[in-house]
This record gives structure tokens, C-alpha cells and sequence, in this order.
């Protein structure tokens, strides 16, 4: 799964790598959080008449996913993430996979280690970023709210697929990564199909991502600064303590 990601690039580069009609500046964002706003990307109209290059646009969605025919969010679960091989399939998402797909651009995500707690070993949070550097598109699906009062709010959800070998050892689950040749078609669902785009949610190749070890700042919110990216000594399987009586006339603390 996603449930972190950052967005430090400048706007112009963030700009140049979707092909956008124009982005707004905004600040390095280092801890993006559930609920909060993300920034993704929409096609748009074409520029010219007659022209072949899409006019991309971007905009700010809420993070956490809520389908149109949810009467109450807060009786509904948060969705920060779709899973790639069944969206198409559930309720929630049927429509927004064939109807409104979307980019999310990022520098990187964050996952965590969580081992089982009969391995004695400790959690360990990753910043997983591209090998190469620059800005990663993330596929995403996206839908608007109306509320009783005729109140609206875009929400959106980030892809995943199951992880390939090399994030496997962190977690079984990744986000579906869509690269630049393929933007106009992820995006295009007038005539995309969700089954013509399915070849487009699979792991992304074994060298594209690298993991490191982070500290556990990123688990608050409230931490945003680039210091939630220092990297940290990887934490190593811990024994699990044998268990042993106490002395005799002593008493365990323990």
C-alpha cells in the first residue's frame, strides 16, 4: 500500500515532466498524509484543434477516496488506495476506473518493514525513491463528492499492484507507477478501456526504486521537513529473549 508519499520538486519541473498547460508554484511537501490535499493531474482539452499533444491539467483532490453514492463519509471507510487487479470490479471504483483516471506526481513514498511479532524483529520505515532521481507519476483514480447541501469535494485514491522482488522484502504491496510514454494513455478514458490500460498496472521494473532506511519522524504528521528523509542505520533481526526463572529470593522486575 501508499501511505505517505513527498513531492519536493520545484513546480517547473514538476510541470515539464507532465506536460502541463501551466502549474501554480507550491511548496516541498516531505510527509503527505490521508486527508490532506494532493496534487494530480487530468487530461484536458486538446490545445489546438487538429493538434496531437494533450493539454494536461492539474488540481488538488483530497486524499481518501469517496464514491459518488456515499451519503455519509464518516460512515464510510477512508480509501487511500486501490488495488489495481479488482478496481475495476468493485463498486467503489468501476466508475473512476473508466471514467476518471489520474497522475500523481512524487519524488518517492513511504513504506514500512512491519515483521510479525514472534520474528523479534523491529519495524523499519523506508524512503523509497527513484534510483534515477526526478519526479515519479503514480496512477490514481478520482471522483467527486456532493454532499445533501450540494457541497462538492474531489477525492482521489493512489493504484496499487502487488511488489516486485526487490520491495517485496518490505511489503507485498506497491503503487502502480505509469511512465511518461504511457501518460496520454492511462489518462484517455474516452477511448481507453479499463482493459486496454490493464498492462499499464504492473510492477514497475526491479531497478527503478531503491529503499532507505528512514527513522520513525515520518510516522507524525506534524513532521514535514526534509530531516524525515535522513538515512538511518537499517534496524537487524532482534533475538527473541529466552525466558528464565527468576533467582531465588529475588524478585523480577520484568
Amino acid at each position: 500500500m501508499c501511505g505517505r508519499f513527498a513531492l519536493t520538486a520545484k513546480s517547473e519541473l514538476v510541470r515539464d515532466a507532465l506536460n502541463l498547460a501551466e502549474l501554480e508554484g507550491f511548496p516541498a511537501r516531505y510527509n503527505i498524509a490521508p486527508t490532506q490535499p494532493i496534487l494530480v493531474v487530468i487530461a484536458g482539452e486538446r490545445q489546438e484543434r487538429g493538434s496531437n499533444l494533450p493539454e494536461r491539467r492539474a488540481m488538488l483532490v483530497r486524499w481518501g477516496f469517496l464514491p459518488g453514492w456515499v451519503k455519509d463519509p464518516r460512515d464510510f471507510p477512508l480509501l487511500l488506495n486501490a488495488r489495481s487487479e479488482t478496481a475495476v470490479s468493485k463498486a467503489s471504483f468501476r466508475a473512476a476506473m473508466r471514467h476518471r483516471r489520474i497522475l500523481v506526481p512524487a519524488t518517492g513514498f513511504y513504506e514500512w518493514h512491519r515483521p510479525s511479532k514472534e520474528s523479534g524483529e523491529k519495524s523499519q520505515a523506508y524512503w523509497i525513491r527513484p534510483k534515477r532521481g526526478g519526479i515519479v507519476a503514480f496512477a490514481g483514480l478520482m471522483e467527486t463528492w456532493s454532499s445533501a447541501d450540494g457541497s462538492e469535494v474531489d477525492t482521489g485514491a493512489i493504484l496499487t499492484t502487488s511488489a516486485n522482488r526487490s520491495m517485496a522484502r518490505i511489503h507485498d504491496r506497491m503503487p502502480v507507477v505509469i511512465h511518461p510514454d504511457d501518460f496520454s494513455r492511462w489518462l484517455d478514458c474516452k477511448t481507453q478501456e479499463p482493459r486496454d490500460v490493464a498492462d499499464l498496472m504492473a510492477p514497475v521494473q526491479e531497478d527503478f526504486f531503491e529503499a532507505v532506511p528512514v527513522s520513525d519522524l515520518v510516522n507524525k504528521v506534524s513532521n514535514g521537513g526534509p530531516e524525515i528523509q535522513a538515512p538511518v542505520a537499517e534496524v537487524l533481526a532482534v533475538e527473541k529473549p529466552k525466558s528464565t526463572k527468576p533467582d531465588s529470593g529475588q524478585m523480577s522486575l520484568f
